[in-house]
């Protein structure tokens, strides 16, 4: 990244994310809650503004992550989780008309990888895949140090994958606390931090399903490093055991010997890896 400062954005379904970014360095950072549930126009109103509040003189491009399906070649966003409004908003073209600065648009787990390759663990690897562990689960890949995206960055969609009686996604992310157990995650955590044996009991069956989904990420990528983000990657201690008992089975051996599985430790990762998309050769 050159000493021109980039904006990093990190759309979510109750609020968005920005910052003003140099050299991986945060400048100045800015929330904001959206109105989710308003027309499409409102919700990027609210965008425009956050991008406002950091944006510098000096802005060599603004890169974007939403939750969900981005056509790249136009800069389409379709279907964004949890924003019902936004079934086709031509972002690209609205942002780089107001600010007049090139514009990238990525899914938000493939930023997380990204992010994680340039500013976090992922440096020391070539090939790793992230994980985001939130609501549902996202995975982003990273191939010879080159995030791949697919087709409308849909590549890695394991959440989508059938498993059980729902898919994944219900499993491994935070719909498995609230949906199969009726508690929230956060609730679950702060209790198995107080040594509390059914969350703990809770979080150990977790892991066995978060482990069943990593057995097909190193089934289908063989990475050197797994890397977890989200929300839920805070309570990595009390599953790590239950994810690398359900791998201890893994039949090739060598692909999970040296294979490493960590949450992130970089704060503030989103905003980065967003900011990343504007490197040459990383859109």
């Amino acid at each position: 990244m050159n000493m021109q400062s980039v904006i990093g954005v990190d759309l979510g379904g109750t609020n968005v994310r920005t910052g003003a970014i140099r050299e991986g360095r945060i400048l100045k950072h800015f929330t904001e809650s959206i109105s989710a549930n308003a027309d499409a126009e409102i919700i990027i109103h609210e965008l425009i503004d956050a991008i406002e509040h950091v944006f510098q003189p000096d802005c060599a491009g603004i890169g974007i992550g939403v939750p969900g399906v981005v056509e790249q070649t136009r800069g389409i966003i379709y279907d964004i989780e949890n924003i019902p409004s936004w079934k086709e908003v031509p972002l690209r073209e609205i942002v780089e008309q107001r600010f007049h600065v090139p514009v990238a648009i990525n899914n938000d787990a493939n930023c997380f990888a990204l992010g994680e390759a340039s500013f976090g663990k992922g440096q020391a690897y070539r090939n790793f895949v992230g994980v985001t562990l939130g609501t549902g689960i996202g995975t982003g890949i990273i191939i010879n140090r080159q995030l791949y995206s697919g087709v409308n960055c849909g590549a890695g969609e394991l959440g989508i994958l059938p498993y059980i009686e729902h898919d994944y996604e219900y499993y491994c992310g935070g719909q498995f606390f609230e949906h199969v157990h009726h508690v929230s995650g956060k609730a679950m955590f702060e209790a198995a931090l107080r040594d509390d044996a059914d969350a703990k009991k809770i979080f150990d069956e977790y892991g066995g399903h978060l482990g069943n989904a990593l057995w097909v990420i190193v089934a289908a990528f063989a990475p050197e490093l797994i890397v977890l983000g989200g929300s839920i990657s805070q309570a990595f201690p009390f599953f790590q055991q239950a994810i690398w008992s359900r791998l201890a089975a893994y039949p090739f051996r060598p692909s999970v010997k040296n294979l490493v599985i960590e949450p992130t430790n970089t704060p503030n990762i989103a905003l980065l890896g967003a900011a990343a998309l504007c490197e040459a050769g990383k859109q």
